[in-house]
This record gives C-alpha cells, structure tokens and sequence, in this order.
C-alpha cells in the first residue's frame, strides 16, 4: 500500500503523485464523492485501475462508475480473498462486478430505458422524483412545499435525500441531472 485518503480530492491528488496500479474507491467520501474522484484519476493517471469498494447497490451508481472508468464495482461485504483476487484481476486488465450488480447491468443492457427517468425512479421515491422536478425548474423551497402541500423541512429532507442517492453535490447538480434525464415536465399536484 502506498497511500490512503479521507477524501476524494485527497485520493485524486494521491494518485498523480504516487501513480499505484490500482486505487480502491468508495462512493461516500468527504470533499467530494468517490466517483467524481475516480473521473478524475482515470483522466490524470490513466494507467491507474480504480476498483470501486462500496456499500452501494444503487443502479446509479454502478452506472456512473463504469461511465467514470472503474475497472470494477464490489460491494463490501465480499470477504478478504475475494477481494485480493479481484484486485489482482483487475490490475490485469479484467473487470470485477459484484454478482448482485452485474445481474442489474445486464437487464439494463438487454432493456435499456427510453429515457433517464427510469434509471431515477429506480433510485428515487414518487415524491423525491416530483421535488427533483421542481428543483430542475428552478423553484425555490418555499414554492416547492406550497407546490407538494408540504413543509419546507420536508422538502429539505427530500433534497439531501436526492443528493445522497445519486451522488450529486448541490442543487445546481441536481437540476442539470434532472434535466439530462429528462424529468423537466412538472410533476402532478397531489
């Protein structure tokens, strides 16, 4: 082991400077999340693999990773040999996908959505979904709980919710997600 790091700008800035095969990654991490960091790594130390280690099963999540360049997704629960053979594996040049999240990419792969809102509604509650809406509107708080007949707490509730499952940083990601999913039409008022 050549490095560790508590953050993803700390895990980006370790890999340019100490180049290692490969970078074990999770998803959750302070200053920015584990697959904005494995981005990073794959564009500066392109010869670096980034196995992600995670408790995350969301769909979401397994996506951007492979979109960002992980060589690999496991979920934690793996035990110690397992993961040692898939580290070597990958710094070989294989891919390792937990069995659980592989079986997921395939039906996304064999069935893919016409459009981003499945892969949200996979992720996301109704009423998550119809804040996000809003949010992609670029409706206030204050409008987004007078909208739902909810309280402004609540709406809180759903955005750090929102921003946890999909991993994402802020408001202004959440709406340009939204509307790259095309989740822009308003949601209906219940």
């Amino acid at each position: 082991m050549v490095g560790e790091a508590a953050s993803g700008e700390e895990a980006v800035r370790l890999a340019i400077d100490l180049k290692p095969d490969i970078v074990l990654m999770d998803i959750f991490m302070a200053n920015g999340d584990g697959l904005e960091a494995t981005a990073c790594i794959k564009r500066y130390c392109p010869d670096s693999a980034v196995l992600m280690l995670t408790s995350s099963e969301s769909d979401e999540h397994l996506y951007r990773a492979i979109q960002n360049g992980a060589a690999g997704y496991l979920l934690k629960d793996l035990d110690a040999v397992d993961l040692f053979e898939s580290m070597e594996a990958v710094v070989r040049g294989e891919v390792r996908i937990n069995w659980l999240m592989e079986a997921r990419l395939f039906k996304h792969i064999a069935h893919p959505p016409k459009d981003g809102h499945s892969i949200v509604s996979e992720s996301l509650t109704e009423r998550e979904i119809d804040v996000l809406q809003l949010v992609a509107q670029g409706e206030s708080n204050p409008h987004i709980a007078q909208s739902l007949n909810i309280s402004i707490n609540t709406v809180k509730v759903h955005l750090r919710n929102i921003l946890e499952k999909l991993a994402l940083e802020n408001r202004t990601q959440a709406a340009a997600y939204a509307v790259r999913c095309g989740l822009t039409s308003p949601p209906p008022m219940k």
